[in-house]
């Protein structure tokens, strides 16, 4: 028997922190080494941290990472341990996103990564080069202080594996893993048995098992132990790095650690016999093969045994069933994570939440809450850096610190009710009981008075005073009127969380947390720079279905019983005035449901459908309730408001992502923001297939009003247009 010991991690680094990445990485090296394992990988670009982004166009970046790297190789840290360390490397006048391997105070190679992720979060060949030449290595010459340390002047450089006396060892990068013909293929073929993944992966619902099956399934007809890391945690942006470090050996997954966690450091462990990949293989035919005509792949030699031989006194790591979570754990546990991190690395003192009692805000509030269930549990489970950062946070002194959720979120977590004379007291009553729930500092406050001071100042102004529709006018004074309360709870929100730490006497300040789904993202159906205008947004990506089967969930699994009640309420802005016959729905308000709006976002972004492909697909879809005709009217009016609406993307809050059709504009979402929104030409071609598919043909509309165009400019900075008649409360505001 071969019996090997690896180690792979899940690591909380944070971009161009390099204290702190330096730190995690040497504990993690630590226990690697305690636990007897002599492989240890890390997630990818540890050393840096993935989300540096375009700090990595600096060389100061680069340099950082060297000397980080030095502080490594001085030290004992690689004595008897192979360890794969992430970071930048320029050569020549290209910059590689690399894998360095180290061992014995040694660089045994520079892998730089070949195959690049460029897509959805990522613009990798925005700051790295891939390395295409895959026929051999090449040298690299060390940086002089490097080489001068270590008495070693280069290093062999580019695609290839490492033979060791008893095993062969080889590195694939992240994405690597992911393309049509994966390295590992022929490395396999090439004898290569132990696979070395350094992984960025960031958390998105239901995504999981895609990874997990990528690399289980590598193993499984190649035979082999894959060895898969990650980040874990927030790095400085939009992203959770949802951990999940594993191991998988022909096919099954031996070690798996945790998605959501709040150690900054995990290592997971796992004992496996090489000779079971070696009989794998040999009892394959196609294989033996498959592999008898092999496209060579080039080779360090290592002269270093890592395995050892039978010991009775070792146990094999076994097969495990994989540990998934469900969508409403994911989102309560991702976000939860994430703003911790966010928090305690921010420098603020606590959160601030307008909760209005519907469905999104306390979603955020839940979350929250769950957050701060997390915060007293790992305490309790002996881990000091949550510990300190919780004393800290919370201004605990003499020795105390949080045991009790709803204390700590006593310390750390504002909610205010900003209620208007549209309020009812319905939502003003659950917005209160979720907060006791919680913990929350709850403050009832009404804004009518700031309100009317607005309108009469307006007055003074112009001399006319806008009313409702309800009351008898038109729609611009009703939009205006509904808008001038989102925007008032934008500002005292931000006021509030200003302040409030003064008037408690406690330092610093308090961020601000939106609360707009991602449909209504999709849709703009949100007022610019109201109260969903914040620091950050834990839902910001995450359907309205999604959240209410989350409400069901934390109900019970997080004891928030209230949370039932308002899942079961039907959603309303509460923004006019509620009469015996009309009370406000944002489903009548957006002329569309929930339900269609994931839909129509699932097609545009991940289908990439534009009007024409989104109708025929529909038809489809469909077409046993809806006639083409119908399909077309909502497909068109579905376009129509999401152009029109499409500036307000470029002011969006940052929000947690979560779901691969979000619209966000700033990094996710690429699209322009000013549409022709008749889309014409499109519109037109939808037009002449309904006539084809009814035999009608009556033109759908007249085309003369569609042609008309009235106010092009909306709000504060807004842009767009809108064709005429258009009645939507929020359209292009």
């Amino acid at each position: 028997m071969r019996l090997l010991k690896v180690a792979t991690c899940n690591l909380n680094q944070w971009a161009m922190d390099f204290d702190c990445n330096l730190k995690n990485i040497k504990e993690s090296i630590v226990r690697a080494k305690d636990a007897g394992a002599v492989i240890r990988l890390g997630p990818e670009l540890e050393i840096t941290g993935y989300g540096c982004e375009d700090h990595f166009l600096e060389l100061d970046t680069v340099n950082h990472a060297w000397e980080c790297l030095k502080e490594l190789l001085v030290g004992d840290w690689t004595d008897g341990i192979l360890c794969s360390f992430g970071m930048p490397v320029i050569k020549g006048s290209e910059r590689y996103n690399c894998q360095i391997i180290c061992m014995n105070r040694k660089i045994i190679m520079i892998r730089p990564k070949m195959w690049l992720a460029n897509d959805g979060n990522y613009r990798e060949l925005r700051w790295f080069t891939a390395w295409k030449q895959r026929d051999q290595l090449v040298d690299f010459q060390l940086p002089n202080e490097i080489a001068e340390t270590l008495s070693q002047e280069s290093a062999p450089f580019g695609y290839g594996y490492i033979q060791f006396l008893d095993t062969a060892v080889a590195a694939e990068v992240c994405e690597e893993l992911f393309t049509p013909i994966p390295p590992h293929a022929e490395l396999a073929l090439n004898g290569v048995e132990v696979f070395m993944n350094a992984n960025g992966s960031h958390h998105q619902l239901r995504k999981l098992d895609i990874r997990l099956r990528a690399f289980i399934g590598a193993t499984h007809t190649r035979g082999g132990v894959y060895m898969y890391s990650n980040h874990q945690g927030c790095d400085g942006g939009r992203l959770y790095y949802d951990g999940c470090a594993s191991v998988a050996i022909n096919g099954d997954l031996v070690a798996q650690g945790s998605q959501f966690s709040l150690k900054d450091v995990e290592v997971v462990i796992a004992q496996i016999d090489l000779d079971a990949v070696a009989s794998l293989r040999g009892s394959i035919s196609s294989f033996q093969e498959q592999a008898s005509c092999k496209t060579r792949v080039p080779f360090v030699e290592a002269r270093y045994s890592l395995c050892q031989s039978f010991n009775l006194k070792t146990c094999l790591s076994s097969p495990l069933k994989i540990k998934y979570h469900s969508p409403e754990e994911e989102i309560a546990f991702g976000p939860g994570c994430w703003l911790w991190d966010y928090l305690r690395r921010s420098g603020a003192s606590g959160f601030l939440l307008p909760l209005s009692g519907g469905a999104d805000s306390s979603s955020v509030a839940a979350i929250v809450g769950c957050m701060c269930q997390l915060v007293v549990k790992e305490i309790a489970n002996g881990d000091e850096q949550v510990k300190a950062d919780a004393i800290r946070i919370g201004q605990y002194k003499d020795g105390q610190y949080p045991t009790d959720s709803e204390e700590f979120a006593k310390r750390i977590f504002y909610t205010v009710f900003m209620g208007s004379e549209n309020s009812s007291e319905a939502t003003k009553s659950r917005a209160k009981v979720l907060a006791d729930e919680i913990g929350s500092w709850h403050l009832d406050v009404p804004i009518d008075g700031v309100v009317s001071a607005l309108l009469s100042l307006f007055q003074t102004v112009t001399g006319k005073r806008p009313k409702y529709k309800v009351d008898g006018g038109s729609n611009v004074e009703n939009l205006g009127l509904q808008n001038i309360q989102a925007r008032i709870r934008m500002v005292l929100a931000f006021m509030f969380a200003s302040l409030l730490p003064w008037v408690h006497n406690k330092p610093g300040f308090y961020l601000v947390l939106g609360s707009s789904n991602v449909d209504e993202a999709l849709r703009g159906y949100f007022t610019k720079y109201d109260c969903s205008a914040a620091d950050i947004n834990p839902i910001g990506s995450i359907s309205k279905q999604d959240l209410r089967a989350f409400l069901r969930w934390a109900a019970t699994h997080l004891s928030y019983a209230s949370l039932a009640d308002i899942e079961a309420a039907p959603p309303t802005a509460e923004l006019e005035p509620i009469r015996s016959n009309y009370s406000q729905l944002d489903e009548v308000d957006m002329g569309m449901t929930y339900q269609e709006l994931s839909v129509y976002g699932r097609m545009r972004k991940i289908f990439r459908c534009g009007p024409i492909s989104m109708f025929k697909n529909l038809c489809y879809r469909w077409g046993t309730k809806l006639t083409p005709r119908e399909v077309a009217e909502k497909v068109k009016h579905f376009f129509k408001y999401y152009s029109i609406n499409r500036h307000k993307m470029t002011v969006l809050t940052p929000s947690y992502h979560a779901e691969s059709y979000s619209p966000e504009d700033n990094r996710f979402d690429l699209r322009q923001f000013l549409y022709n929104a008749r889309w014409p030409f499109q519109f037109r071609k939808i037009d002449d297939l309904v006539r084809e598919l009814d035999g009608d043909r009556v033109h759908l509309g007249d085309s003369s009003d569609q042609d008309k165009l009235v106010d092009i400019s909306h709000g504060a900075g807004g842009m767009g247009v809108v064709a005429a008649g258009s009645g939507n409360p929020n359209v292009g505001l």
